[in-house]
């Protein structure tokens, strides 16, 4: 027997309805291996991307294998910009903005995505290191949203940047190499946790018992009072060059000293340290390495601080991001700068605010909207809008620029889904968005659906990884 046609209905149902498919169901047989072949870079860049400042180090590294320069060192050999040009601008290397010039003046705006490079971790306090029971720990103070018990009983890296008393910068990562140490909070024993396991799971392990196991062996000399922080301070002294005071004036982070591994028989997933939200960065960061010749100028743009509220001068309530495109308004005319100039490239600009979702977690269904929650290796996430109870912090971008996004992607069949954070009044978050939107740019957050998001392993699906990347080259051309 002939296949069955389709009842009239059935056809005006395929034709009305929406549902976002599974993504290696839609894709092509051959473009299956550049989603794999994709994701072992952004593995590598995971694991050189500890913190930060590693992320804004090795995006600089990248840029320049593909011809980007940074903007003060191209300016010694030009005079203006001009279309095809590449550059970059680095925030106190937290933060960075690379550019590529494109055919239309700068006032008929740019094209904007926007991603920021900083991890919930735990950071060390100025003065860290104590003795007690025979042992060194070093004091700390958590960093954006954790689950606090997650980071106790788990191999630990210290990773930053010590400024000495004379200036000098010394560079930090232990417990990376194989060969390195590692570090770690403890935990108690179950036979002696009674009173623990009776406490709500925010309060089972406490900020201030995240406490780092630093060492446990002493210096040899009696009549040294703290023989143990002695001998840890007589290594790094050996090591680094550093004193205890020159603590005071570092940033070192504590993060999981775990790789980025595939996950699952199918090697369908990867699992690892900073998803959120340095798969956004990465992609974000190809993205524009593959930009030749776009029509608007095209922005990649990864900040600092959103993890904390987007404050100080590396967060994207900065001017570091007007202050640039102030600086590459003057170098792309002959005609007076003013600061009308700046408005107009603003107010006719366009952004994807590059940030994860939660994906739909089977573990979990209660906390989830099924309709409209996001599914693992359904596509990119177009998030209309962010926020808590009431959209509160939230910005709600304008039905107009969601629907130029979504025909984009359709044009381009890239496969993409919509999203929200959560059930109403269940919790909420907010991203560098709302910060954009007072800019006058319209926005729209547009990223990946994570599991476990702000764990120390949390994990995203490969066909996601790419059609992000695809979803935000397709935005630069457009």
């Amino acid at each position: 027997m002939g296949k069955q046609e389709k009842s009239k209905g059935q056809q005006l149902w395929d034709e009305l309805k929406y549902e976002a498919k599974n993504g290696w169901e839609v894709i092509a047989e051959d473009e299956k291996q550049q989603v794999f072949d994709f994701c072992e870079g952004y593995k590598t860049f995971l694991d050189r991307a500890k913190t930060e400042r590693e992320g804004v180090s090795e995006t600089i590294r990248l840029a320049r294998e593909k011809g980007f320069a940074a903007l003060d060192e191209l300016m010694r050999t030009k005079k203006k910009l001009s279309a095809g040009d590449k550059v970059y601008v680095v925030n106190r290397e937290k933060g960075i903005m690379l550019a590529v010039i494109g055919k239309k003046g700068l006032t008929e705006g740019v094209h904007i995505v926007g991603a920021h490079m900083d991890v919930p971790r735990i950071d060390l306090k100025q003065n860290p290191i104590y003795e007690d029971g025979g042992v060194v720990l070093l004091k700390t103070h958590y960093y954006g949203g954790i689950k606090k018990y997650q980071w106790t009983a788990l191999p630990l890296a210290l990773h930053g940047v010590v400024v000495k008393n004379d200036g000098q910068k010394v560079d930090i990562a232990i417990g990376e190499d194989d060969n390195d140490p590692v570090f770690c909070v403890t935990d108690l024993l179950p036979h002696l946790a009674r009173d623990q396991m009776q406490k709500k799971m925010t309060e089972g392990i406490t900020g201030e018992g995240l406490n780092i196991l630093f060492g446990s062996m002493p210096y040899q000399d009696d009549q040294v009072k703290e023989k143990f922080k002695l001998n840890i301070l007589n290594l790094l002294h050996q090591k680094y060059g550093i004193g205890e005071e020159d603590f005071i004036s570092a940033e070192l982070e504590i993060v999981p000293a775990l790789k980025a591994r595939d996950v699952g028989l199918d090697r369908s997933m990867v699992g690892g340290y900073g998803h959120d939200d340095r798969v956004c960065c990465y992609t974000a960061l190809q993205a524009i390495l593959a930009a030749e010749q776009p029509e608007k100028t095209a922005v990649c743009l990864l900040v600092d601080k959103e993890e904390v509220g987007s404050m100080g001068n590396t967060g994207m309530q900065s001017r570091f991001f007007e202050d640039v495109l102030a600086e590459m308004c003057q170098l792309t005319t002959d005609v007076p700068y003013n600061h009308l100039m700046l408005s107009k490239v603003l107010g006719r600009s366009k952004c994807l605010s590059a940030d994860v979702s939660a994906a739909f977690d089977p573990s979990y269904p209660e906390v989830h909207d099924k309709r409209n929650a996001p599914f693992m290796n359904k596509g990119i996430v177009i998030t209309k809008y962010t926020g808590a109870r009431g959209k509160a912090g939230a910005s709600d971008a304008h039905a107009e620029f969601v629907g130029e996004i979504r025909t984009l992607f359709n044009d381009s069949k890239i496969p993409w889904q919509i999203g929200a954070l959560g059930k109403v009044d269940q919790g909420g978050g907010g991203t560098i968005a709302q910060f954009v939107a007072n800019l006058n740019i319209d926005v729209v957050d547009c990223g990946v659906a994570l599991f476990s998001m702000h764990a120390p392993f949390e994990i995203a699906g490969k066909l996601d990884i790419y059609m992000a990347y695809k979803a935000y080259h397709a935005f630069y051309k457009a």
